[in-house]
C-alpha cells in the first residue's frame, strides 16, 4: 500500500460488484451447474437472517405514528424538532457537552449524510483524506464534488490505526478534513480513547477538521468501549454522521443524521448556518412518519436488546477466526473487535488458477454459490471482507464451502476441477 495513491477504481462500488456475483450465480442455476442455497456474507445488511430483528418498540413507533394521521405531510428540511431533539439527547449521553436540536441534521441514511459533509466542503483545489481501507462512497461523493482525495493506511498490524505519519505528509493548506470510521468498516475494529485523542490532536494541529463516521456506534464487544470521536471537539471541530440502521437494525429505514459536534462554536457562524439550510431545502429526507418515530425509538429501547445483538455479532465473528484458522489460504491479522465485518488477507502464492481477489470472490461464487466482497472494492488487494452479521448455522456452512474451495486450488493438492 502506498499513502497518498489515489488509483482506487472508482467504478467499482460495494452494490455494483456484489449484484454481478449474484448475476453468476443465477447464470450457475439456470444452466444447472449449482443447486447450494446462496450464502452471503458480502453485504452489511443483518436482517437478511431471522436472528437480526429490530425490537418491538421500534416497529410500535412506527405504526403508531403512521397510524396516528399526524406525519403524512411535508417534514421540515433539516427534520422534525422533536427528532432533532430527540437524536442530540441521544447522542449528548456520551459526550461532555449538551448538543442542542439545532446541532442536529436529520438525512437519509448515512450515505446521504456523507454527502452534505464533502458538499460542505467542497472548494477549489481542496483535499479530504480517506481510510484505505475504507467506505468507497466516500470517494464517489468527492468526485462528484471535485474534491482531490488522498488516502492514508490503516495498520492491519496494530488493530487497524491510522497512520498519522503517512496523515503528517499527505495534508496541507488545502486539506478540509480526515475521515474516522469507528468502529471500523470494512475492518471491524474499534479504535481506544488515546488513539481518538491523537487523530484530533493531529487534526488541530494541521488545521482541519474531522468527518467521524458512527453509523455502527456502540456495536462494540471486544475490551475496548465505543468512544464517540465528538468526545474530542473541544480540540478540533467534528461533524458526525450517523444512523438508525445498524445498532437498531432497520437499515431500510434510512434514517441518518448529520450532526455539528462542536462545542468551541466553529459551526454557528451564521453563513454557514444558513448554508447548512439551504443545502437541506434540496434534499429529500426519510419519510415523516419515520422521523415522528425516532423519539420513543431513541428512549425506549431497553438495553437487553443492544447486549443480544452485541453478543450475536461476537459468537459470529468468533466462528468466523476459528474457521479462518483452518483455511491455509486466508489469514486475519486481527480479531474484530466491533462492527459487522473483518479484513482478510487472500495468500495467493497457495492457489493455483486464482489470479486476484476478484478471480478467488467470483470463482467461489460460481462453485459454491458463496459470497465475499473482494478487497479491492474497499481499497485492499488481494484482501477480502467477511460480513459476520449472520446465524451461526450459515457461517459454518459458508466456511466449509470455502475450504473444499481452497481444497480445489490449492498448489499442493491434485486438481479436482472439471
Amino acid at each position: 500500500m502506498e499513502n497518498g495513491s489515489t488509483t482506487t477504481n472508482t467504478t467499482i462500488t460495494i452494490k455494483g460488484i456484489l449484484s454481478l456475483l449474484m448475476e453468476c450465480i443465477a447464470v450457475e442455476e439456470v444452466e444447472g451447474r449449482c443447486s447450494k442455497k446462496v450464502i452471503s456474507l458480502g453485504m452489511g445488511d443483518p436482517t437478511l437472517y431471522s436472528c437480526f430483528r429490530t425490537t418491538q418498540v421500534s416497529l410500535q413507533a412506527v405504526s403508531d405514528s403512521l397510524l396516528s394521521n399526524k406525519f403524512h405531510g411535508y417534514a421540515p428540511t433539516v427534520g422534525l424538532p422533536q427528532s432533532r431533539r430527540a437524536i442530540a439527547e441521544y447522542l449528548s449521553r456520551d459526550l461532555p457537552y449538551k448538543l442542542s436540536q439545532d446541532d442536529v441534521f436529520i438525512t437519509s441514511g448515512c450515505t446521504q449524510a456523507i454527502d452534505v459533509a464533502l458538499a460542505m466542503l467542497a472548494r477549489p483545489r481542496a483535499n479530504i483524506l480517506l481510510p484505505r481501507p475504507g467506505f468507497p462512497i466516500y470517494e464517489l461523493c468527492a468526485k462528484f464534488r471535485h474534491l482531490e482525495v488522498r488516502y492514508f493506511d490503516l495498520l492491519p498490524d496494530n488493530g487497524w490505526e491510522i497512520n498519522l505519519d503517512a496523515v503528517e505528509s499527505l495534508a496541507d493548506e488545502n486539506t478540509v478534513a480526515l475521515v474516522v470510521i469507528n468502529p471500523g468498516n470494512p475492518c471491524g475494529n474499534v479504535y481506544s480513547y488515546q488513539h481518538l485523542m491523537k487523530v484530533a490532536e493531529t487534526a488541530k494541529r494541521l488545521g482541519f477538521l474531522l468527518i467521524a463516521d458512527e453509523v455502527y456506534g456502540h456495536l462494540a464487544f471486544g475490551s475496548k468501549p465505543f468512544v464517540p470521536m465528538g468526545v474530542f471537539g473541544s480540540i478540533v471541530p467534528v461533524l458526525t454522521i450517523g444512523s438508525l440502521s445498524k445498532r437498531w437494525i432497520v437499515p431500510g429505514w434510512r434514517l441518518g443524521w448529520f450532526v455539528t459536534t462542536d462545542p468551541s462554536g466553529s459551526f454557528k457562524d451564521p453563513k454557514i448556518i444558513e448554508r447548512f439550510k439551504k443545502y437541506f431545502d434540496i434534499l429529500g429526507g426519510p419519510a415523516t412518519f419515520i422521523q415522528a418515530a425516532v423519539p420513543t425509538i431513541l428512549e425506549q429501547t431497553d438495553e437487553s436488546f443492544f447486549k443480544k445483538t452485541l453478543n450475536l455479532l461476537k459468537n459470529s465473528s468468533d466462528i468466523c477466526c476459528d474457521w479462518i484458522k483452518e483455511i491455509p489460504c486466508i489469514d486475519s491479522p486481527y480479531r474484530p473487535e466491533g462492527s459487522m465485518a473483518m479484513m482478510v488477507k487472500l495468500d495467493l502464492s497457495l492457489l493455483e488458477d486464482v489470479s486476484d481477489d476478484i478471480d478467488f470472490c467470483f470463482k467461489l461464487a460460481r462453485e459454491e454459490s458463496v459470497i465475499l466482497l473482494p478487497g479491492t472494492a474497499v481499497g485492499l488487494k488481494n484482501w477480502l471482507r467477511i460480513t459476520f452479521a449472520a446465524d451461526a448455522a450459515s457461517i459454518e456452512e459458508a466456511f466449509k464451502r470455502i475450504k473444499c474451495f481452497y481444497l480445489r486450488y490449492a498448489k499442493t493438492q491434485i486438481s479436482t476441477r472439471s
